[in-house]
């Protein structure tokens, strides 16, 4: 195996490079990545087939990517530690139940095209049933096989430039993933690359981050990016001291074939219920932004709930508020009988007793984050340790 060393400033050749920021546009993940990439020395290697690639021409890489289309197999899966909740999430049954216990401690499969940025369809799969999104130009199509049921927006000014993609809020591929962990680069990761690996039957390139912050829970996030095309086939997320993901992005199947146009086109099944409201709200949300009032806005103003960004980086923090007496609440159904008491027992079970100088709570623990509530009602969250968010409560 050939190898070489060298130093490369990574953040000047990110910052250079607005582009790659942007992987995909407006992609968010479910697990939300602050943080940074260093400067620093840069080892790249590869299996003799690949010809040797440093992290620096990795990430020019990734930001040259621009495929005319693909499609395939994208499977979601995580681990995150949390054995209680995966049970309680269980325990409610249902679509709900169920997709909540896939995304915490299973897997999720979707079918991907994609045939520019304005043509996307994302087919999510599950024991109950299919989820279409479909974007086809200023067509935004969300339907579910399990009720029959859709929502119809029509994108206008704005909101129809391609550069807006499909919201979610799980990455539905592992370009998703991607951006959200390489918006991380700044000096507080290591950045180096490890050789080669095969995914999906396509050779790939591994970049590898891994955060310095002894207060993340973040060891490593491993990039698998495409030798030809460019573009990520596989995310890893690893907790510290782990060596199994605690999340995975991958494509299982692939091809570069641009999709037929008809993949894009929508047509409800018979008595499907489609709900072209959201094309109405997206008409008041443009009222509203040149300056027309929205009936139902009457938030008194400064209302604390919304959330706050505390600190950058890996150990970024983000804070909201809960009624102050939500905790209390929930403390006094669970001393109660029937199924709402049970449901509040088990949530308590999985929210221990926590106290500091900061004051009382309940803390939420997983392999790659942490979540306290307080009595008083404050909610902080990251991929951090318990202490970090105490160090902020």
């Amino acid at each position: 195996m050939a190898s070489y060393q060298r130093e490369v400033d990574i953040v000047s050749v990110w910052k250079s490079r607005p582009a790659l920021r942007w992987l995909v546009p407006g992609a968010t993940a479910v697990v939300v990545i602050g943080g940074g990439a260093a400067a620093g020395t840069i080892v790249a290697s590869a299996e003799p087939s690949l010809p040797d690639r440093s992290a620096a021409q990795l990430l020019v890489d990734l930001s040259s990517a621009k495929p005319a289309g693909l499609s395939g197999t994208v499977v979601q899966s995580a681990d995150l530690g949390l054995p209680g909740v995966a049970g309680l999430a269980g325990s409610l049954g249902g679509s709900a139940g169920g997709g909540l216990t896939s995304l915490i401690a299973g897997s999720n499969t979707a079918r991907v095209w994609y045939a520019g940025e304005d043509k996307v369809r994302v087919a999510l799969q599950s024991t109950q049933g299919e989820t279409d999104v479909i974007r086809n130009g200023p067509d935004l199509w969300q339907w579910s096989s399990s009720d029959n049921t859709g929502t119809h927006l029509k994108l206008k000014g704005d909101a129809a430039s391609p550069k807006h993609s499909l919201p979610s809020s799980v990455p539905s591929s592992p370009q998703d993933a991607a951006a959200a962990a390489l918006a991380a680069i700044d000096p507080s990761t290591k950045v180096e690359t490890t050789g080669a690996a095969q995914v999906a039957g396509r050779d790939a390139y591994e970049l590898v981050l891994s955060p310095k912050d002894t207060d993340s829970l973040v060891g490593q996030v491993r990039l698998a990016i495409d030798a030809e095309q460019h573009i990520p086939l596989r995310v890893e997320v690893y907790a510290k001291n782990t060596v199994k993901p605690a999340v995975r992005v991958a494509f299982d199947t692939i091809s570069f074939q641009v999709p037929d146009a008809e993949q894009f086109t929508f047509n409800p099944p018979p008595g499907a219920k489609i709900d072209e409201a959201g094309t109405k709200a997206l008409d008041q949300a443009d009222a509203t932004k040149k300056g027309v009032p929205h009936p139902s806005s009457t938030a008194p103003s400064g209302a604390k709930n919304d959330p706050k960004v505390i600190g950058k980086g890996w150990t970024t923090i983000v804070s909201a508020t809960l009624p102050t007496d939500a905790l209390s609440e929930l403390t006094t159904a669970g001393k109660g009988t029937g199924k709402e008491a049970d449901t509040a027992k088990a949530l308590l079970g999985v929210l221990p007793e926590v106290s500091g100088s900061w004051g009382k709570g309940r803390l939420l623990t997983g392999s790659l984050f942490s979540v306290l509530i307080t009595d008083d009602g404050r909610v902080l969250a990251g991929l951090v340790t318990p202490e970090a968010l105490y160090k902020v409560a």
